[in-house]
């Protein structure tokens, strides 16, 4: 069963805690709310989110709001994608719940965020047969969902590298999902012990751990995704290096521990870009800004790297854009720049 394919450029939000408002829904097509937990058993949570219970709200702002809830796995069960996805009974059970939940809220659809199928190095408890398995759950949540009145949803959060394409079958995937939420963020994180862009359009070619957001996007689409069921992914936070030589603004340097999360974007304006000892530099090659002081290196998005992602996904064909999270920029700064230039 393929699922329609929209035209229309989306513009999606992450939404957890912290205030959402009438000017920012009113900009938005989708909202994720994060998040919902999936249990071992198949069971699942998130119906009395705070943000399930602004629905009414939402779409008195923006009648034509999607809004969907993503889920995790529930807190001290790390291995509950794993499990109920390899099971048949839990496959439908858990569907089963998840239909259910969406029918009871009047939500849109579902997100599903599993970092990762068969990956256990961000402390998930995983096996092999995640690749075929995650389809199987995938296919399941979508037979229960088309089961409802109205067109609801199911995508999926993916990791923007090659490791997830080895861990999934995307090619039969792209035939089950509405779009795929490609997090073109983290592309240096705490695995990596080198200063660099965390979510730049295009590598730096001194990198010797090249990764990007053009690079994922391309990645994907020839795995079998259809470019219009790809969505870029943007970061409203910052990643940090620490203790690192003063040598290329510390762009590409070697630091003894991996990038740590850095300030959220209202913060780097106000206390770092151009201010306290920080620099802020652009890196014409990658599409990206960053900050350095001689010692601490900043990774981030802000108004021109986003609105060169606008561009780039308009004029590529993609499916559109989102990012995580909101609570990130209150101001709405980061937003308008997405929608300004996703617009043009």
């Amino acid at each position: 069963m393929t699922k329609d394919i929209k035209a229309q450029k989306r513009l999606l939000a992450y939404i957890g805690s912290g205030p959402v408002i009438e000017r920012d829904v009113k900009k938005l097509t989708h909202i994720n709310i994060a998040f919902g937990g999936l249990r071992r058993d198949g069971s699942v949570s998130g119906a009395n989110h705070e943000k399930v219970k602004m629905l009414p709200k939402f779409r008195e702002w923006n009648p034509d709001i999607k809004v969907l809830l993503s889920f995790v796995a529930e807190g001290g069960q790390a291995d509950s994608f794993s499990v109920c996805a390899k099971d048949e009974g839990l496959r439908r059970k858990t569907a089963e719940n998840m239909a259910r939940l969406v029918e009871e809220t009047g939500l849109d659809g579902i997100d599903l965020d599993w970092e990762y199928p068969c990956v256990p190095s961000n402390g998930y408890d995983v096996c092999l047969e995640d690749r075929e398995n995650f389809t199987l759950l995938c296919l399941a949540i979508s037979e229960e969902l088309d089961k409802l009145p109205g067109k609801k949803m199911l995508t999926i959060a993916a990791g923007a590298d090659l490791y997830y394409v080895k861990c999934t079958e995307l090619d039969k995937l792209a035939n089950i999902l509405d779009y795929i939420c490609l997090m073109t963020y983290d592309l240096k994180c705490g695995f990596h012990a080198l200063a660099g862009h965390h979510t730049a359009l295009y590598s730096n070619r001194g990198d010797v751990f090249t990764n990007s957001c053009d690079q994922a996007l391309r990645l994907f689409n020839s795995a079998g995704v259809p470019k219009e069921k790809l969505l870029m992914g943007c970061a409203f936070y910052s990643r940090k290096w620490e203790n690192i030589a003063d040598r290329n603004h510390g762009l590409l340097q070697i630091c003894k521990n991996g990038g740590g999360y850095g300030p959220d974007y209202e913060p780097l304006e106000k206390d770092y870009i151009n201010k306290n000892g920080y620099v802020r530099y652009w890196d014409e090659e990658a599409m990206a800004p960053y900050l350095f002081n001689g010692s601490t290196f900043l990774s981030y998005d802000d108004e021109e790297s986003l609105a060169n992602k606008a561009k780039y996904v308009v004029e590529n064909g993609y499916g559109g854009l989102f990012y995580w999270e909101h609570k990130c920029d209150t101001t709405g700064k980061l937003l308008d720049a997405l929608y300004r230039n996703i617009k043009a």
